[in-house]
């Protein structure tokens, strides 16, 4: 019986979003370079990310993963990238949209 229980608590989670990615926490990772608003420029080669739109974040993250970005900073952010999945990137990128 508690088996039955405990894996109808972990699909209605599921169902409800309760184990969806969570931005917020995501971003945490970020701040050093970033902001903790999105407000710095690193290195004077990535913009304020507050200036670029959700799909430009989800484009550059999901390029730094395969180690190539525009801005240059590729290799350094791989590592950080690699395991993001697609609903951690669009949910650090909404995430990031409410910084502004």
């Amino acid at each position: 019986m508690k088996k039955i229980l405990v894996i109808s608590g972990v699909v209605a989670a599921l169902a409800t979003g309760a184990l969806a990615a969570d931005g917020a926490t995501i971003y945490k990772k970020c701040v050093a370079c970033h902001g903790a608003k999105a407000e710095k420029s690193f290195n004077n080669k990535v913009p304020v990310l507050t200036t670029l739109s959700k799909d430009e974040i989800v484009a550059s993250v999901k390029s730094y993963k395969e180690g190539a970005n525009k801005f240059g900073m590729g290799a350094m952010m791989k590592p950080i990238a690699n395991p993001l999945s697609d609903d951690d990137i669009n949910a650090v990128a909404e995430y990031i949209q409410t910084l502004k």
